[in-house]
């Protein structure tokens, strides 16, 4: 599969601190990566990499398509919770990057956050204050709207905190639907389950490094660790 995004060498930190060093990894067409790792490891840092809001310190981050095309959600805050708009104006502001020297969005945006609002099956809350909405039903919302963005990788980061384990399970679910329908996954995590049952590819950071793909990650001493401390035994 064509690599979409090539990691070589990469330092992460600010000015004097390195949080993460002597990264490599690749991410190609249809991928589902899961970004696993301590708190602290720089993986916060390497989401602002890949969105082009912090530069490695060190080595390089090559891109083959134009980072506006990434569908960015991110974790969840009061801010977003609190947005004072309807569902369909959350949606539809995912498009904001294809305006370019327009000033209103046309028909085809407009389609774009529709059709992407019926595949999150959120419709019927179009019209609903945003802020009204239950925690899950927000975040199929903010996922629609990043949908309208990623025409190549939707990056996701801690997608389902604060949410009950039936939320959850059905925002995973979503997200493999994406994935095989042929969208590239980046996903930043805690929970190990989308990492056992969905991934193809792990990147795990901190003291021990690790990219390669999921089978080989959890025979691994890192990822039988990781297992361990996640409270999965053999």
């Amino acid at each position: 599969m064509k690599p979409l995004i090539v990691g070589k060498n990469i330092t992460l930190g600010y000015e004097d601190q390195v949080v993460a060093k002597n990264l490599n990894f690749t991410v190609s067409e249809g991928d589902y990566l899961c970004i696993l790792g301590d708190n602290g490891a720089g993986k916060s840092t390497l989401v602002k990499a890949i969105l082009n809001l912090h530069e490695p310190l060190e080595g390089n981050l090559d891109f083959s398509f134009d980072r506006s095309e990434i569908g960015y959600l991110p974790q969840r805050s009061q801010i977003q919770r609190d947005f004072p708009s309807s569902v369909y104006e959350v949606v539809l502001s995912g498009c904001v990057n294809s305006l370019k020297s327009r000033f209103f969005y046309d028909k085809n945006d407009k389609k774009r956050a529709l059709d992407n609002m019926a595949k999150l099956e959120i419709l019927n809350l179009s019209k609903q204050p945003f802020a009204l909405l239950s925690g899950g039903q927000q975040q199929r919302v903010l996922l629609a709207r990043a949908l309208c963005a990623a025409k190549k990788v939707l990056l996701l980061d801690e997608p389902v905190s604060g949410l009950d384990s039936h939320t959850s399970s059905e925002l995973y679910k979503i997200i493999d639907n994406l994935n095989e329908d042929k969208m590239t996954i980046i996903m930043v995590t805690h929970d190990v389950h989308p990492a056992l049952n969905s991934a193809n590819t792990i990147l795990h950071l901190g003291k021990s490094f690790f990219f390669g793909k999921k089978e080989r990650y959890f025979e691994s001493e890192v990822g039988k660790k990781y297992l361990e401390e996640s409270g999965h035994h053999d």
